[in-house]
Order: structure tokens, then C-alpha cells, then sequence
């Protein structure tokens, strides 16, 4: 009996010999293809081990905001020096740390920075703010219009209607639809932009009536900003009573 256990011992190890000599290629000497092959002979009753890849998390699309005469000009200036520039920027930074949190890549663009040139990204949005003269009760609230010249003014719709519900919604302020001007509707980045780029041009309001929740509720009006992005980007619901955007 010894001597048949020998020789079953025997043949059991050539088979297996074979067997790694047959799997043992150079392509798979140095990958984890041999170790699978070899697992398989050694435990046919153990299912190999799977090394699947590791999923690529998908980047969010990219935002791009303009604080409004930043690195040109000071823009409107008020009696006591305060700039719309720094007000512009202000806000335009805590709009970015908002949309940044929610994971968001945002670029934070001067008034005629360079990279404006065929600039694409998911939205664009230049944040201004009127002037600080004192014209009549009724300058107050907010402006916002489109760039006419996207490739989906569909989308430019959209994206004005959103930012002017939820910034409405968050300030409190009244939108003035009917005093756009033309510094707005042919605002210059609309031009240098590429034409697949959604954008608007906000004034968030008047330096004079609304200096207050301007300067001291900042974030207040960043976050009326920020939503407006926000509900384009998400594709969330308007109200069907929602304020007429401009034409």
C-alpha cells in the first residue's frame, strides 16, 4: 500500500506541475492573473477573488463669477469712498465659498480677466451693483439679465429666471425688470466668452437704498446669488407665479 500512495503522491504533483508550467506564461509572471490561475488549481471549490477597478468619482462642472470691475476700475464710488468694486467682490467671494462647500469648482474671474477669452463653463454669472446717487425712492431692488448671444438662449432663460426667483426670494429686494440697461444686455464678457457658455449679469442693487443689506447683510445677498446657480445647475422646480424675467 505504501508503494501505490507513493506513486498517487507521485502523480498528483506532476499534474500539478503541469498544470502552473501551462498557466506560467511571461504575460502572466508578474500579474495578479497567475495568482487567480493559480488559486483556481489549489481551491477549485473557492471562487477567485475579483480585483475590480476603483470608480472614478465625476468632477462637478465648473462656475465661473465676475466680481464686477475688479483689477479695472473702482465703479460707482459713494461719498464716504466705499467702491462698488470692493462691494462686487465681496459678495462674489462668499458666493464662491458657498457654491465651493457644495462642491462645486468656481473660478473667481476679474472684470476683463484674461481668461475670459472663449471662457466655457457650466454658467458664468458677473455680480454688480448700481449707484450710490440718490435718484428717487423707487431706486431700489435688483437687475438681471442674460447673455442673448449663448448657443441655448433656452438655457440664458432659464438661468435668469432662476437667479431672479431665489434672489427675490432670499433678500427680499424687487426686481426691475423694465430699467436693464444696454451696459447690461451688451455686457463685454457676453461677447468673449464661448457661445456654449450659460450667463448672466446680476446687480444685486443700489449703493444708496440698499446700502444696508449691501455692506451688512452680505451673506444674505451671496446666498440669493448662490441659489439662483444652484436651481439652474439642479434643474430645480420655479414657481408657476414666478416674476417675469425680461425680454
Amino acid at each position: 500500500m505504501t508503494f501505490f500512495r507513493a506513486v498517487q503522491t507521485v502523480v498528483t504533483v506532476a499534474v500539478v506541475m503541469a498544470t502552473l508550467f501551462t498557466i506560467w506564461t511571461p504575460a502572466s509572471l508578474f500579474s495578479n492573473s497567475l495568482a487567480e490561475k493559480m488559486q483556481v488549481v489549489l481551491n477549485p471549490d473557492q471562487p477567485p477573488v475579483q480585483n475590480w477597478p476603483t470608480a472614478t468619482p465625476r468632477p462637478q462642472p465648473n462656475i465661473g463669477l465676475v466680481a464686477g470691475h475688479w483689477g479695472n476700475d473702482s465703479g460707482a464710488v459713494c461719498p464716504d469712498d466705499l467702491t462698488e468694486a470692493e462691494v462686487n467682490l465681496k459678495i462674489a467671494t462668499l458666493v464662491q465659498q458657498i457654491l465651493t462647500q457644495e462642491g462645486y469648482q468656481v473660478d473667481l474671474l476679474k472684470e476683463f480677466d484674461h481668461k475670459l477669452l472663449e471662457y466655457q463653463a457650466q454658467v458664468l454669472v458677473s455680480i454688480h451693483n448700481d449707484s450710490c446717487d440718490y435718484v428717487n425712492d423707487e431706486a431700489t431692488g435688483f437687475k438681471v439679465t442674460a447673455a442673448k448671444s449663448s448657443a441655448y438662449p433656452e438655457k440664458a432663460s432659464r438661468l435668469t429666471a432662476c437667479l431672479v426667483e431665489r434672489y427675490q426670494t432670499a433678500t427680499g429686494l424687487t426686481y426691475h425688470y423694465n430699467s436693464i440697461t444696454t451696459d447690461m444686455t451688451e455686457y463685454h464678457a457676453f461677447d468673449e466668452i464661448n457661445t456654449s457658455t450659460t450667463a448672466a449679469i446680476i446687480e444685486t442693487g443700489f449703493l444708496n437704498l440698499d446700502r444696508q443689506i449691501l455692506t451688512e447683510k452680505t451673506d444674505l445677498v451671496a446666498k440669493g446669488v448662490a441659489d439662483g446657480i444652484l436651481c439652474y445647475l439642479r434643474n430645480e422646480a420655479l414657481s408657476p407665479t414666478a416674476t417675469p424675467v425680461a425680454p
